[in-house]
């Protein structure tokens, strides 16, 4: 079975592409998870994150946004003890301030996701890319979802991790065209 160059080392990024990577996302405590994982990620690896991921949905209460709005700072502070997520006290305070601008959000999109998929006017964005290395690492779009959420007051939400977060929760399709997802998500 082929997969995308970057799925192949590794179960846990094999079982991820396959079942997660692409799909298109909607509900608000998904993406909000996936929001706060791609920022974990930055200047690390993403099975770095995705080996740490069942301790971060502990952690943040499976990222019920309402639940994660309230920790107190303590809380955060007694987050940095913690071995079973990233321990960078900027990125664990960015998941506590993000839950609370999506709060906001939510007030006045109706959703999060109905603001985030503003960006691509409610479709998935089809590509065609023959090999990994043809794939964008960011795009006018993510750009554009970058400025206005840092407008909006998120964190860690630079273009960059704006195109890896649309990637993930299937905003485009960038599958590479040999592998086996490609087809079944277009």
């Amino acid at each position: 079975m082929q997969r995308c160059a970057w799925a192949t080392s590794h179960k846990i990024e094999q079982d991820y592409h396959d079942t997660e990577w692409g799909v298109p996302v909607h509900d608000d405590r998904l993406l909000f998870e996936m929001l706060c994982l791609e920022g974990a990620q930055t200047g690390l690896s993403w099975l770095t994150i995705l080996s740490k991921r069942k301790g971060y949905q502990k952690a943040f209460s499976n990222f019920e946004v309402d639940k994660v709005a309230r920790f107190t700072d303590r809380k955060c502070a007694k987050l940095l003890e913690n071995e079973g997520i990233v321990r960078h006290k900027l990125k664990i305070n960015s998941v506590v301030h993000n839950a609370k601008m999506v709060l906001k959000v939510q007030k006045e999109w109706g959703s999060f996701s109905n603001y985030i998929w503003s960006f691509t006017h409610n479709s998935v964005v089809q590509n065609n890319h023959k090999k990994t290395g043809d794939v964008p690492s960011q795009t006018p779009v993510s750009e554009l979802m970058s400025k206005d959420m840092k407008k909006r007051g998120f964190k860690f939400v630079g273009p960059t991790v704006c195109y890896a977060f649309m990637q993930g929760i299937g905003m485009v399709n960038d599958h590479t065209i040999d592998c086996h997802r490609h087809a079944q998500l277009k």
